[in-house]
């Protein structure tokens, strides 16, 4: 019975969703405020609903409910506890049923927390919300139910891919869709600006907080999905340019271009139309995203479906919403004029630079994931494009934007002084170089990528270090300490966050420069030598897992004659879903990871051994908890919202007096 009422629950707020895309739009235009506030409690009653219908969904999954498709097609009743509830979303019904929980989430957040918002720009940003709700419900009930029944229960259910059942893929999506889907809030502000022709400094500070969220949420689900990458496919790897990766990446990339370009909206109100077009193509590429994991059109380990039927759904959805947005800013361009005037040389110009060279890298990776769809379309030639390309024609643009970072930070807005921070920026480059030769001088027989990328993320990280202490002033050494604790959270945010990258880009190019590996076959009891390390494979076993069955090996690393670590890869088969698994274990370290893999026996004897001496490869993690934790840092700086507000109400005040 609670699967039917989950299942009425959906229909109901498909009912709601449309009487909210339509009511506050035409109380907006008519400026009847009672239609207007249909809005509120329409959205509340959203959330209420499609949060009922996936509890509903969670309570059949962790009862093991063999009667819903759904639960038998992805779980079983041996599975751990963790399993079966992220089992909820490890599907492809399951998943778009949270990405409307989460819409819905976000439009309920905009109608509890948008209290300081003008009525009819209120009500204009629900009601487009409601309408890309609207779009998502018929999809998940016309094509994707998640509450379908079987005519006869069977005893026990098919499993969940095995590559699913791991923590970090348990908080991966969710993660993701909250990044994806808080995009459509600054999509939804960019439309109703466009409905009412009216594009502000008090719109750009509205519609940060939105845009910061979403992207606080991708970084942090972008990062699982890396870290999950590299510790459980076995491949030694955290990123391989797979497409899936890709369609989360570009709508990350967009963001950070929006959240830059909507500082300048608001600091001199100029950049309007870019910023606007920012806020439709960075949802665009969400729905792109969804369409890249659901149709089947590009290969992935990562999809959900292979269902053209469902693709098809998706990209009527996607030309929708992105093509009435585009014709509607088409309409409206020549409104936003911009009010602001700065110089070449001046922090508007470096913003200017990092939305280009951000906008560009995010082409030049929808042109490598789409390339093999359109070469099979238009030139019927099957071709892959791997890392070999992404990393030639992304890195440059990435470097470019690590150069220019620090030095935009101190330039002055409207009319800066390059010569002044150019002097400012010396003692950060004399560092950054220093640091980059002696990573050369400890390097033999290496590419250059290693030295590179030290001095890159040192001049990323020192020089945000550099623009908060510039911002104490000319006081004494105690003083400027002082003022450093009372300095706006969104300053400190904006540093740790750059900080964050320049830690990312160090730890990435280190460890693509100077990792070591060896693949061989080892005899049980046999020594062998890796880099620093003497390697022994000291013994292979069998075990039984909750609901796999295991070959595990232990192996021991020596260092100057010491057990440096022991650690137990493994090779798992789980027999309900039939398939492998590799486990790879890794000792974690701050300055290296070792990371060891064990394969198949041999028909000689032995076993395959794959060992990586990784050197600083929790830096890329950890930088991407800097980035996220500055984003939470920054949206905790309630003065921004606080001011816009009571700029509105001010203007409102004003206006009726």
């Amino acid at each position: 019975m609670i699967n039917e009422l989950g299942h009425f629950a959906l229909i109901l707020g498909f009912g709601i969703a449309i009487l909210q895309s339509v009511a506050p739009l035409v109380g907006a235009h008519k400026g009847w405020r009672g239609w207007m506030a249909v809005a509120d409690p329409a959205a509340s009653s959203q959330f209420i609903l499609v949060g009922f219908s996936f509890a509903a969904l969670t309570w059949a999954f962790v009862t093991s409910d063999f009667s819903l498709q759904l639960v038998f097609s992805n779980s079983h009743s041996l599975k751990p506890m963790l399993y079966k509830i992220s089992g909820v979303w490890g599907n492809h019904e399951g998943s778009m049923l949270l990405w409307l929980l989460i819409l819905t989430l976000f439009g309920a957040c905009a109608s509890w927390f948008g209290g300081n918002l003008p009525d009819t720009l209120k009500a204009r940003v629900l009601a487009v919300q409601a309408a890309i709700s609207v779009a998502f419900y018929a999809f998940i009930l016309f094509t994707s139910n998640p509450f379908l029944r079987l005519q006869t229960p069977p005893l026990d259910g098919q499993d969940l891919n095995p590559l699913l059942q791991d923590p970090g893929l348990a908080f991966h999506p969710p993660f993701l869709y909250l990044g994806y889907v808080g995009l459509s809030m600054a999509f939804a502000f960019a439309v109703a600006a466009l409905i009412e022709g009216k594009v502000d400094a008090a719109w750009g500070r509205w519609v940060r907080p939105w845009t910061l969220a979403a992207w606080i949420f991708l970084t942090i689900g972008i990062a699982l999905g890396s870290w999950w990458a590299y510790y459980e496919l076995g491949w030694g790897g955290f990123w391989f340019w797979d497409p899936v990766e890709n369609a989360s990446f570009m709508p990350w990339l967009l963001a950070a271009a929006l959240l830059h370009s909507a500082i300048v909206v608001e600091k001199r109100e100029s950049l309007k139309s870019w910023t606007i077009l920012l806020a439709i193509l960075a949802f665009g590429f969400s729905l792109l995203g969804t369409f890249i994991v659901r149709s089947g059109v590009l290969t992935s380990v990562h999809a959900f479906a292979n269902d053209p039927e469902r693709g098809v759904f998706i990209l009527i959805i996607l030309a929708i919403f992105l093509g009435g947005a585009l014709t509607l800013f088409a309409a409206r361009a020549g409104t936003m004029e911009s009010k602001g005037v700065f110089g070449v040389v001046s922090r508007e110009s470096a913003l200017v630079l990092n939305n280009i060279l951000l906008a560009v890298a995010c082409f030049v990776v929808f042109i490598g994931t789409m390339w093999p769809l359109i070469a099979e379309l238009l030139f019927e030639r099957t071709l892959s494009v791997g890392p070999p390309f992404f990393e030639s024609a992304f890195t440059p643009f990435m470097t470019a934007l690590a150069v220019i970072l620090p030095v935009g930070a101190v330039l002055a807005w409207k009319r800066g002084n390059l010569r002044r921070a150019g002097l400012s920026m010396v003692p950060v480059a004399i560092l950054a170089v220093a640091l980059g030769g002696l990573a050369f001088a400890l390097q033999s027989g290496r590419s250059a990528l290693g030295p590179i990328g030290v001095a890159l993320g040192a001049w990323v990280v020192f020089g945000a270090a550099l623009d908060m202490w510039q911002r104490t002033g000319r006081k004494s050494v105690f003083d400027r300490i002082l003022r450093l604790a009372r300095l706006p959270r969104a300053d400190w945010g904006k540093s740790i966050a750059h900080a964050g990258l320049g830690i990312t880009v160090f730890g990435i190019a280190t460890l693509m420069a100077w990792q070591q590996e060896d693949i061989r076959t080892a005899q049980i009891g046999e020594r062998y030598q890796v880099g620093a390390y003497e390697v022994e494979l000291r013994d292979v076993f069998q075990e039984e897992g909750p609901n796999y069955l295991t070959t595990k090996a232990e192996i021991i690393l020596y260092r100057g004659g010491q057990i440096a670590a022991t650690l137990f890869p493994e090779k798992r088969f789980y027999p309900v879903a039939q398939m492998p698994t590799t486990e790879a274990d890794i000792d974690n370290g701050i300055l290296r990871d070792l990371y060891v893999v064990i394969g198949d026996a041999q028909i000689g004897g032995g076993y395959a051994v794959r060992i990586y001496i990784k050197p600083f490869a929790n830096w890329i993690w950890g930088g991407s908890i800097l980035m996220a934790l500055g984003g939470f840092v920054s949206l905790s700086d309630r003065r921004l919202r606080v001011a816009a507000g009571a700029r509105s109400k001010s203007a409102k005040t004003v206006g009726a007096v």
